[in-house]
């Protein structure tokens, strides 16, 4: 039986979208976003989602649809995904997931331990302890808290150690306990084949700090703007995504323009360091992993049997 589910993974300004778009013409597929940030409505320049030109050539599914002042997390992205990997399986369209995010991928496929919700009073105790003693010292008390669960986490990491903390804090149990569960499938995934890109990073680095000028000319700075109206606490994952931080301190007169641009490529390329990092330790079974960036390869050289 040929595949009927692809991935199309890999880090930041790689070029997944533009590759999975051939794909899907080659296939006859349809893409599903695997990416946590290009879920929201709000941004759309500086996540790069795919342009309304491309969504009217290939159906594109879970891209901007959810408002910027929802919490939207692994467990909520893996449901929706397993709705639409069962639709278009019914329909004999092949779904091809596309994005950077290893833990809505590394869930679907494996599964994700039950955790209870955790309140949104909770989420904001955590960030008024970072502003009290440190994003430094907070590292330093979570992984005191759960060392088991710390272990691999970068710094720079602060939603994953904003989690831990917030488990510890609102279940008394620690998130490496939780974490020992056995693991709920929301869809049982046998017959996909993953394509890994892991471009050389500074090669990688050279194009974000492109894509980030490319953004800023695009209207990323309006966009910004525009989401700063809308009064969203400074807490939601939208309001950290990479840019909006930045251009807001430049909108406040706090850094210069040249300041802002750097300093929206240095997170970015924090990023993409963090991803190369992931994806070389994980243990997802890899059809083919590509030390290029999908534009330098021949889609029909690549033997997707």
């Amino acid at each position: 039986m040929k595949t009927q589910i692809y991935f199309v993974l890999g880090p930041t300004a790689s070029g997944k979208s533009k590759f999975a778009l051939s794909l899907a013409n080659k296939l006859k597929g349809e893409i599903i976003n695997a990416d946590s940030m290009q879920i929201y409505r709000d941004l759309s320049i500086l996540t790069a989602r795919p342009t309304v030109n491309d969504q009217k050539k290939i159906n594109h599914h879970l891209y901007g649809f959810v408002k910027g002042d929802v919490r939207f997390n692994v467990q909520k992205w893996c449901e929706e995904a397993s709705k639409k990997i069962n639709y278009l399986l019914d329909k004999n369209i092949k779904p091809i997931l596309v994005g950077g995010t290893g833990l809505y991928i590394e869930s679907l496929i494996n599964g994700i331990v039950s955790i209870p919700s955790i309140p949104e009073k909770v989420k904001l105790e955590s960030d008024k302890v970072i502003s009290k003693i440190g994003k430094e010292n907070f590292f330093n008390l979570v992984k005191e808290l759960d060392s088991n669960a710390m272990k691999n986490i970068s710094p720079n990491d602060s939603q994953r150690i904003k989690r831990i903390w917030e488990v510890n804090y609102f279940t008394k149990k620690k998130f490496s306990d939780w974490k020992q569960n056995k693991n709920k499938k929301l869809i049982n995934l046998v017959d996909y084949k993953i394509l890994l890109f892991l471009p050389e990073k500074s090669a990688n680095y050279k194009r974000v700090d492109n894509r980030t000028h490319v953004m800023i000319q695009d209207g990323a700075i309006e966009e910004v703007k525009n989401l700063l109206k809308l009064n969203y606490n400074n807490s939601l994952p939208i309001m950290k995504a990479h840019g909006v931080p930045e251009i807001q301190s430049y909108l406040n007169n706090e850094v210069s323009i040249k300041e802002c641009i750097s300093k929206i490529q240095q997170v970015t390329r924090n990023y993409v360091k963090r991803q190369h990092t992931w994806w070389r330790s994980s243990n997802l079974n890899i059809f083919k992993k590509f030390d290029q960036f999908p534009d330098e390869i021949e889609l029909n050289s690549i033997n997707l049997d």
